[in-house]
């Protein structure tokens, strides 16, 4: 699917087995470590949604996002999506996990549930066809997910640089591995976490770039931008073992194109300009639906494969990676 053929419509709840995602034997002890129901909250834990009023109840949205990457190919990725979203009485949460390789996006999990009120509502909780293996201090090391034949596995190693912000962003890469039947692929990842209140405007785009195994670039916009217009974001890039970070990066739309499901226009090439980067993407592959609501325009959720070219001191630097665009 390329810029000139978005989408048209959701892909479905459930897919049929796929040769992408093919069977994975995992060991027994592995599954079982991780494959308990979910934690009901304990019975003295009080949330902040059982504390206060519900008239003065304020909820808070937490987003963490893994991308995976290939090392030597740069157009197989993993994005894994998950959000909690706290009310009175419990707590919101969805998970989903795509499968890019080439032009094809394969959804492997799509999942939305409900859960009691808890301390931790940030934490990531096992739920269906995925598991979750943690260590020391309840440090992630692991999500698995198998359904029937299909079985994927995403294997965190050493964090290689981390990034914070004021605003409760983290930003971090780390050595991972994707293993997919017998065949294990090694790579980067992008792990992103994100907070906000939900009256608050919520932060926008963000993308992970990469060039080759010598240049990782994160773009992240703290406030979501009105369409079309320039985005002021914050960059942060590992170029050859050096920390290299941007304030602030204009991302500024350059052309568009109609996704009709939405009624809206949707990005398909960016300029990125500052004193110290600057460059072009533009879509190659494209994962977007719309979303629900009163109309008549729908939120837009998409997930865009991009390639193009980055000038980072003076240098040009072809990249590819995965842009990350909503709407309401």
């Amino acid at each position: 699917m390329t810029a000139s053929g978005l989408p048209s419509r959701m892909l479905p709840r459930t897919l049929p087995a796929s040769p992408l995602l093919r069977f994975l034997v995992v060991g027994g002890a592995a599954l079982s470590a991780c494959a308990d129901p979910e934690p009901a909250p304990a019975p003295d834990e009080t949330s902040p949604a059982q504390a206060a009023p519900a008239g003065n109840f304020r909820g808070l949205i937490y987003e963490r996002s893994f991308v995976f990457t290939a090392d030597t190919d740069t157009a197989f990725v993993v994005p894994m999506l998950f959000v909690s979203r706290t009310k009175p009485g419990g707590v919101d949460r969805e998970a989903r996990g795509w499968l890019r390789r080439g032009t094809t996006w394969e959804a492997f999990h799509d999942a939305r549930w409900e859960t009691p009120p808890t301390r931790a509502p940030w934490r990531l909780l096992p739920h269906q066809g995925l598991r979750l293996m943690v260590g020391e201090q309840d440090a992630l090391e692991t999500i698995l997910f198998e359904e029937g034949v299909r079985a994927l596995e995403l294997e965190f190693g050493d964090v290689l640089i981390e990034w914070t912000t004021g605003g409760g962003e983290v930003f971090r890469l780390l050595d991972a591995a994707v293993y997919l039947s017998d065949q294990r692929v090694p790579g980067v990842m992008l792990d992103a976490s994100r907070t906000y209140g939900s009256d608050q405007t919520p932060p926008g785009d963000w993308a992970f770039l990469t060039s080759g195994d010598s240049l990782h670039v994160v773009f992240e916009s703290p406030r979501r931008a009105a369409p079309e217009t320039a985005g002021a974001y914050r960059g942060w890039a590992r170029l050859d073992f050096r920390d290299l970070q941007w304030s602030p990066v204009t991302i500024t739309w350059t052309e568009t194109s109609a996704f009709q499901p939405a009624r809206q226009d949707v990005p398909v090439s960016w300029r990125v300009s500052s004193p110290e980067v600057d460059g072009t993407l533009r879509v190659a592959t494209a994962q977007i639906q719309a979303g629900e609501g009163p109309g008549p325009l729908l939120p837009v959720d998409a997930l865009f494969g991009v390639e193009g070219t980055l000038r980072i001191e003076g240098r040009p630097y072809p990249v590819r990676g995965l842009f990350r665009h909503t709407r309401p």
